[in-house]
């Protein structure tokens, strides 16, 4: 006989989290996931995986995104605890 078990995990989903903040930083400043990306110099799809905490982004891609929103990448990740 098995037994299966779930176990829900405490740890934040740090992904999520930084994608939130990203599509946050981006829709202050009125801007599409289109526009982000091309000022970033990224895929439009990326940054929609990014916002949607469904990809890992490199700590470049994080540097062109935080450029591209003039705010700094501790800005961006200021509540991933």
């Amino acid at each position: 006989m098995f037994v299966v078990v779930w176990v829900v995990s405490a740890k934040p989903d740090y992904r999520k989290c930084l994608g939130n903040a990203i599509r946050e930083q981006r829709t202050v400043r009125g801007l599409t996931q289109e526009t982000l990306a091309e000022m970033a110099d990224l895929h439009h799809n990326f940054v929609g995986r990014v916002e949607r905490g469904e990809e890992f982004i490199s700590l470049q891609a994080l540097l062109r995104i935080s450029r591209a929103l003039k705010v700094t990448v501790a800005e961006l990740v200021k509540d991933l605890r």
